[in-house]
C-alpha cells in the first residue's frame, strides 16, 4: 500500500467556498487527469470532486511510497504555484495504509457531511470511469477503487432498513418547511444525484415541481420520472414563473443564475422565495441573493446542520467502522504476500541450488563411488531437506511483511546480502589456505 497517496481537501477542514476553489468541472476532467498524472510523477490517478470535497488519489509510477503531494495537486487544480506553506495549510495529506483507509471511510460516507450518507459511493464510481475512460488509472487504483466499492455495499447491508439522509434529504427538508403544508411550486436547477433524490422527496409530498436544465431533453427525462413540467435554462432565466422555492445543484463553475434573474424571480413570485444552493462553486452568489432581497440556504449552512447530527450517525455506523479495519488487515497482508512473493521464490530456489551444488560437490569427491540409484536418492533428499529449511524462514517473512510491513522484509534481504558478500572473501581465503595446507 506503500505507493498509494490522496491530496485534497473538504467541509471537514474548509470552508465550502475554499473547496470550490480547487473544484474542476466535469467536462473538463478527462483532459486535466494526464497532466495531474504527470504533475505528480504518477503512474495512475483519479479526480473526485463532490459538492463538498475535492481529492486526487494516485499511485507513484516506480512503486515507491508516496510522499507529500500537496503542492503538486495545488498548482494543477488552481493553475498557480502556491506562496510558501499554503498547500500544506489548505490540503490534507494521506499516504499508504493512512490513504486506503481514508478512502474507504469516504466511500462507505462515514467522513460525509451527512454521516452515512449513500451518494458518495455513486460520486466515487463515477469519478472512477472518468479515469479509467482517461486511461490514467491502473491495476492499482482498479484494485483500490474496487474495494472501496465493496465496502460501500457492505455499510448498505449492514445499514439495511436505516437509510441515513443526505444533504439533498436536508435541502427538501428545508424546502418543505418554507412551504409549511401549502400549496406552490419549486424548481430544481440541474439535473444532478442530489436535485433527483430533491424531487423524490418533493414529489411523494405532494409538490409540484418545474424541473430546468441547459440540455432540455437531460430536463425532460427526470421531469417525466417526477411528473414535473421541463424548461430550458435560457427560457427559465429570460422569463421565470411563479415560484415558492428554488433547488439548485447544476455543475459548470460559475453562477447559473445572475441578479437580473434574481429580480425576476422576486418580481414573479407571490410569496417570500426560498432559494436552497447545493451548487460547488454556488449555483447564486451569495452577495446577489442579499441584493435582491432572497433568502438563501448555501452548503455551508446545510453541512452546519449536518454536523449536529454527526455522532449520533457514528455510533449508529460502528459496525461499518470495524467492517472497515477487518478489510484493511486483510488487504493489507494480501498486498503484503503478494509484494514479497517473488522474493520468497528467489530464496526458495536458492536454497535448493545450495542443497543441489552440495550434492554434486560430494557425489564428485567422498561420494563418487555412489550407483545411479544411490545418486538419485541422495538428490531427492537433499531436495526435500531443503524445502523444509526453507519453510521456517519463509514462514516469517510472511508474517514480517503482513504485521511489520516491507521494510522489514528489505532489511532481512539486505542483511543476507551483506553477509554474502563478506563471507564470500573469507571463504575463498580459507580454501587457498586448505590448498597451501596441503601441499
Amino acid at each position: 500500500m506503500h505507493q498509494i497517496g490522496v491530496v485534497g481537501l473538504s467541509y471537514r477542514h474548509a470552508a465550502v467556498g475554499e473547496v470550490a476553489r480547487f473544484a474542476v468541472p466535469r467536462a473538463e476532467v478527462a483532459a486535466r487527469l494526464p497532466a495531474l498524472r504527470t504533475s505528480l510523477k504518477a503512474s495512475e490517478v483519479l479526480y473526485l470532486g463532490t459538492c463538498n470535497r475535492v481529492e486526487v488519489v494516485y499511485s507513484t509510477d516506480d512503486g515507491a511510497p508516496a510522499g507529500d503531494a500537496r503542492r503538486e495537486v495545488f498548482q494543477i487544480l488552481t493553475g498557480r504555484e502556491p506562496e510558501p506553506g499554503e498547500a500544506a495549510r489548505i490540503l490534507r495529506a494521506w499516504t499508504g495504509e493512512a490513504a486506503v483507509e481514508h478512502l474507504f471511510i469516504v466511500a462507505c460516507g462515514l467522513d460525509s457531511a451527512q454521516t452515512g450518507e449513500q451518494e458518495i459511493a455513486a460520486q466515487l464510481r463515477l469519478a472512477w470511469e472518468d479515469s479509467r475512460a482517461a486511461h490514467t488509472c491502473g491495476a492499482v487504483l482498479d484494485r483500490l477503487v474496487g474495494e472501496a466499492l465493496k465496502m460501500a455495499r457492505e455499510v448498505r447491508r449492514l445499514s439495511a432498513g436505516l437509510r441515513a439522509p443526505s444533504l439533498a434529504d436536508l435541502a427538501a427538508d428545508q424546502v418543505l418547511q418554507h412551504l409549511g403544508g401549502r400549496g406552490g411550486r419549486v424548481a430544481l436547477v440541474g439535473v444532478s444525484a442530489m436535485t433527483r433524490r430533491c424531487a423524490a422527496i418533493l414529489r411523494e409530498a405532494g409538490v409540484a415541481l418545474l424541473v430546468v436544465n441547459r440540455t432540455l431533453a437531460s430536463a425532460e427525462e427526470l421531469a417525466a420520472s417526477v411528473c414535473a413540467e421541463a424548461v430550458p435554462l435560457e427560457r427559465f432565466r429570460a422569463q421565470p414563473p411563479p415560484l415558492e422555492a428554488l433547488v439548485l445543484a447544476a455543475g459548470g463553475g460559475e453562477a447559473v443564475l445572475d441578479g437580473a434573474c434574481l429580480g425576476r424571480l422576486r418580481g414573479s413570485a407571490q410569496r417570500a422565495l426560498l432559494l436552497v444552493d447545493l451548487g460547488v462553486p454556488p449555483n447564486v452568489a451569495p452577495a446577489a441573493a442579499a441584493h435582491a432581497g432572497l433568502a438563501r440556504t448555501g452548503m455551508d449552512q446545510l453541512i452546519e446542520t449536518a454536523q449536529s447530527r454527526r455522532l449520533a450517525q457514528l455510533m449508529r455506523l460502528a459496525p461499518v467502522r470495524a467492517a472497515i479495519d477487518e478489510r484493511l488487515a486483510r488487504l493489507r497482508t494480501e498486498l503484503a504476500l503478494r509484494a514479497i512473493g517473488p522474493r520468497l521464490a528467489q530464496l526458495r530456489a536458492a536454497f535448493e541450488q545450495i542443497a543441489a551444488a552440495e550434492v554434486e560437490r560430494a557425489l564428485k569427491g567422498e561420494l563418487r563411488t555412489l550407483d545411479a540409484r544411490e545418486r538419485g536418492q541422495l538428490e531427492r533428499l537433499a531436495g526435500t531437506v531443503a524445502h523444509r529449511l526453507a519453510h521456517l524462514p519463509l514462514a516469517g517473512l510472511r508474517a514480517a511483511a503482513a504485521h511489520a510491513g516491507s521494510d522489514a522484509v528489505e532489511a532481512f534481504f539486505d542483511g543476507a546480502r551483506t553477509r554474502r558478500e563478506t563471507s564470500a572473501p573469507q571463504a575463498r581465503r580459507a580454501g587457498r589456505a586448505a590448498g597451501t595446507e596441503k601441499t
